[in-house]
């Protein structure tokens, strides 16, 4: 993990709006933004791993993370990262590919979502999920 004040305030940010969160196998939702995190290799990826569900999953808007000082770069990727259910995920996934800080977090981040040893049970809704996850990294990758 890289150590900066602004990262230690997007861990701050992401602890708080996850607090209370459970990942599909009942752990703490945190360790997931924290797990891609540690993959990042600078501030600002740093920050967007573990900022990247904050406003889909949580009532942190866009407004409150400029407003706490995260800069224009960083949250141009968190919007990207936002997925709008109304678009297609394939072409959501599209979009990120052209922001290299965004298509770094969703690469770790569909790389992590894909980890079936994280499931108690690998189910046929599991093994469809890790498919789609697939498809996306290799979009990504191209």
């Amino acid at each position: 993990m890289i150590y900066t004040a602004l990262t230690k305030k997007a861990m701050r940010i992401a602890f708080d709006a996850h607090k209370e969160q459970v990942d599909k196998t009942g752990l703490p939702y945190i360790f997931h933004p924290f797990h891609l995190a540690e993959q990042m290799t600078d501030e600002v990826t740093t920050c967007v791993a573990l900022l990247h569900d904050v406003v889909e999953d949580t009532d942190i808007t866009f407004e409150q993370l400029a407003a706490e000082g995260f800069t224009e770069e960083m949250l141009s990727a968190l919007r990207l990262l936002t997925h709008d259910h109304s678009v297609p995920y394939i072409d959501y996934v599209r979009e990120i590919k052209e922001n290299p800080i965004a298509k770094a977090v969703k690469l770790a981040d569909l790389r992590h979502n894909s980890d079936l040893s994280r499931m108690d049970i690998i189910d046929e809704k599991a093994i469809d999920r890790t498919e789609k996850y697939k498809q996306a990294i290799e979009l990504l990758q191209k």
